[in-house]
């Protein structure tokens, strides 16, 4: 078990979002949290710290041997998926204390979103699909066979889970019913337009853009950004003058922001978007002395959480694998 001196009491609005969040119908009431990857709740770019008298843990800790991949929020509660087998693990980001809520299919669980009812939204990596999954008790709700190559990451927006293929050029788009429930019905959207599929990973993160009208797809090899048509997968390069996001991985937009995760090259890059995000600039990239691999991106209370794979260490039993917290500015 992990644990975590809490130097001041706890707000009652954080309870009440705990609660909310383990309650039967989840529904995310905290002010400046969202669930990453769920543009319905994200909040304008520079909404305030909703709890600055919080000392949060800067470093919460995962079982050894993990290999945490993804990550998702919905208020103060956290959930990973493995890469070693798929397990998902859900973690208090108040006191890094955690378990492992479901277990594995023995294939990857790399990118997840977790929608305003609970559900987890999982990709399967080379397991070629993907499943849902109850955040709470870790039933495993519906599961897809996209026939993918390396299913990586996934967003949720208006009626529709897509899902990116790292080594297909290929977004998968699966319907979901009333309340957003999931249904059988999915397709394929070939990329097409100013995409260009490359030796290596491809499409990698994924989210929408400000306006809503499109998604945005980084291609992890190339660093290139692109606007996705979600009814016809045609592809648009966003400009971003000389910048590239090479090794771009999990993105978290909040507003007009974007916060892209440089896994092997250990930062995260601001990018500043117009509200249809045919252009952007690249205004920051910042590190840490605490990044290993950071892959993907959540957000909760006035800061960014980014899971270290450390892919350059051999993942044994008894390695040790951990978050970052980072301060939104």
């Amino acid at each position: 078990m992990f644990s975590h001196t809490r130097r001041l009491a706890v707000s009652t609005a954080i309870l009440a979002a705990f609660a909310l969040v383990t309650a039967p119908a989840i529904a995310i009431a905290v002010p400046g949290t969202t669930p990453s990857g769920s543009p319905a709740h994200q909040l304008p770019h520079g909404l305030r710290d909703p709890f600055p008298q919080i000392e949060f843990p800067e470093r919460i800790d995962l079982p050894d041997g993990f290999q945490p991949e993804g990550i998702t929020t919905a208020g103060p509660v956290a959930w990973f998926g493995s890469l070693a087998d798929g397990d998902i693990y859900r973690a208090d980001l108040l006191t890094g204390e955690g378990e492992v809520i479901s277990q594995g299919p023995g294939t990857p669980s790399v990118g997840l979103t977790v929608d305003a009812r609970g559900r987890l939204f999982v990709a399967g990596g080379t397991g070629g699909g993907a499943r849902v999954v109850d955040g709470r008790s870790g039933e495993i709700l519906t599961t897809y066979d996209f026939g993918g190559a390396f299913v990586n990451d996934v967003v949720l927006d208006d009626g529709y889970a897509y899902f990116t293929d790292s080594q297909r050029p290929a977004v998968y788009r699966v319907r979901l019913g009333p309340g957003g429930s999931p249904t059988d019905t999915f397709d394929e959207l070939a990329l097409h337009g100013d995409w260009e599929q490359v030796d290596g990973f491809n499409a990698n993160g994924i989210t929408t853009t400000p306006d809503g009208k499109a998604l945005l797809v980084v291609n992890s090899t190339t660093g290139d950004l692109f606007r996705v048509d979600p009814g016809n997968g045609h592809a648009h390069r966003v400009d971003l003058g000389d910048a590239e996001l090479t090794d771009g991985d999990g993105m978290l937009r909040v507003g007009r922001t974007l916060y892209v995760a440089q896994n092997t090259q250990n930062q995260v890059a601001t990018v500043r978007l117009d509200r249809a995000a045919s252009d952007g600039a690249v205004a920051q990239t910042r590190t840490s002395d605490d990044f290993d691999t950071p892959t993907t991106i959540a957000r909760f209370a006035g800061a960014l959480y980014l899971p270290n794979a450390r892919f350059t260490t051999m993942p044994e039993d008894d390695t040790e694998y951990w978050v970052t917290r980072l301060p939104l500015h």
